[in-house]
């Protein structure tokens, strides 16, 4: 059987498509050189168990690899420290065994009939590293299973303890890597319901973890020029790595549901290079948008649960606010752990495309269970051609905004009147086309969205009138932006709040003339 594109579990090069990380893995394994010890904290399906398993395989010839998970380990094993060690020492076992390691390495971590306890653990490492014969290292994955854990704490005690002897001569592990979502160094601890949360510190002995996860285009084009020979096909390869990266921001378990419908599910033609197009891309994004997955379950359920970070969300999405990236700050630090926020030349933004337009379909799908916004008939919109009316679009929503708000409703349309008009446009698309907000573009006075549509690429710029000069700035910057999605004919959807609205409206809802090649049609609400 082929590859495929995988998006369960770990990648194996073998029997999946994988983009070439070589570089970081190469840069993680100079930090293993160091004698570094630091955890891999990085959001869901980010390649963790992945980068892991790349590592076990490039280095299980010159050291020896202790490499187990805490998934499943359960919380008896946190019990006492009995309990802990022998399950420890049975995992250890296991992995020198699965490795193929000589019978009496495995057989050392055999526990002892007498009981067992973290200083026994730790004369059993010392031990162990001192005789090997190779240098040791030891990989944990999935440690957010029990970093909320006193035993978890008291066990990166011993790890301590035996790092920070090295200079008195101890032997002990070469390298350790943590596995998971949190950063061990930063996490809060709370034992007892009543006590009050501590921040931890058996790990401040670790470095930071700075390998950039994320995959870039050209390691993206790796993985798709593999493809392409495996297959057979003729793609346009670089245009289709950028395109992905566009929407994904390289995040790996996008960049691979991205890849696996373009190849398996789409409903025209899957795994065709007639799929490997824009169109095509574009079409296996909308159906993603459709679709639930675990990791877009927990983006919503963290933004429903927890008001004070849906507030940061929202200020983002709606108000373009430019909110200073700092982990310091706890909301920011929960949407960072979970790949949902991002910094950009240190401001807050979401982490990709994908992501954001995920996120406003479901603030978009509350606004239409308020039953303000009634969805209208498609058919009025459709031209005869299959192409979006967005003229009429956008005339029906002005229409909309006059018979429902005012003035005195200024305060609510500056922070909601950018998602009023996605839910308004929304139902009008929906199943046949999709949108997308430019990042680079939104700010509190202006957001760029592109509109897809069958085969067709619709720009808008949505803004707030801030007089004739900012206005004719906002359309230079609309054509701008056509031009870099390499479009003729654009919108400008503006909000005004002024009391001559009615002049301002009659003067500048028109088609704008003086742009040689471009049509950019301007819409006062």
């Amino acid at each position: 059987m082929g590859k495929r594109f995988n998006i369960t579990g770990t990648c194996i090069p073998e029997k999946h498509y994988m983009a070439d990380t070589s570089q970081k893995i190469s840069e993680t394994i100079r930090l293993i050189e160091q004698d570094s010890y630091f955890t891999i904290n990085r959001a869901r399906q980010y390649g963790k168990t992945t980068i892991l398993l790349l590592l076990w395989k490039q280095l299980k010839d010159n050291y020896i690899i202790i490499s187990i998970s805490f998934e499943g380990l359960g919380s008896e094993a946190f019990s006492t420290e009995d309990a802990f060690t022998r399950r420890f020492c049975a995992r250890a076992a296991g992995s020198l065994k699965r490795a193929g390691y000589p019978q009496g390495i495995q057989k050392f971590w055999e526990p002892s009939p007498q009981a067992e306890n973290l200083d026994t653990l730790k004369d059993r490492i010392a031990s162990f590293c001192e005789q090997a014969g190779r240098e040791v290292l030891l990989f944990i994955d999935e440690i957010d299973k029990s970093c909320n854990n006193q035993m978890f704490l008291n066990f990166l005690g011993i790890l301590r303890e035996l790092y920070l002897e090295r200079a008195m001569g101890a032997v002990t592990f070469k390298s350790v890597i943590l596995a998971g979502v949190y950063d061990i160094k930063n996490l809060k601890l709370k034992i007892r319901p009543n006590e009050e949360q501590k921040y931890n510190s058996p790990w401040n002995i670790a470095i930071d973890f700075s390998v950039d996860m994320n995959l870039a285009v050209p390691e993206i084009l790796s993985m798709l020029m593999e493809y392409q020979d495996s297959r057979k096909i003729q793609i346009d390869a670089k245009m289709a790595a950028h395109e992905i990266y566009r929407y994904t921001g390289g995040y790996p378990f996008l960049v691979s549901l991205v890849c696996l419908w373009l190849d398996e599910r789409l409903p025209h033609a899957p795994g065709t290079a007639e799929c490997w197009t824009k169109e095509g891309i574009h079409a296996a994004i909308r159906e993603i948008l459709k679709t639930t997955y675990t990791l877009f379950d927990d983006i919503i359920k963290n933004i429903e649960n927890n008001p004070t970070f849906r507030t940061l969300i929202e200020a983002i999405l709606l108000e373009g606010s430019q909110i200073p990236y700092t982990l310091s700050n706890p909301q920011i630090n929960l949407g960072t752990a979970f790949g949902i926020i991002t910094e950009a030349d240190g401001i807050c933004k979401i982490a990709n495309i994908i992501f954001e337009t995920y996120i406003y379909d479901h603030l978009i799908a509350a606004k239409l269970m308020e039953r303000k916004i009634l969805p209208v008939p498609r058919s009025q919109f459709i031209t005869k051609t299959g192409t979006l009316d967005m003229n009429a679009i956008l005339e029906k929503f002005q229409q909309f905004m006059k018979a429902e708000y005012s003035i005195q409703d200024r305060t609510f349309l500056e922070t909601q009147g950018r998602l009023l008009f996605l839910a308004f446009l929304k139902p009008i698309i929906n199943g046949t086309g999709h949108y997308a907000v430019e990042p680079e573009t939104r700010d509190n006075t202006r957001m760029d969205i592109a509109v897809f549509y069958g085969m067709k690429e619709y720009i808008l710029e949505l803004k707030i009138w801030h007089g004739p000069k900012q206005f004719y700035e906002g359309i230079s910057q609309l054509a701008s932006y056509m031009d870099h999605r390499g479009q003729t004919e654009g919108w400008m959807l503006t909000f005004c709040f002024q009391k001559n609205y009615e002049e301002l409206s009659a003067a500048f809802n028109r088609e704008i003339t003086g742009l040689p090649g471009k049509k950019i049609y301007s819409v006062i609400i």
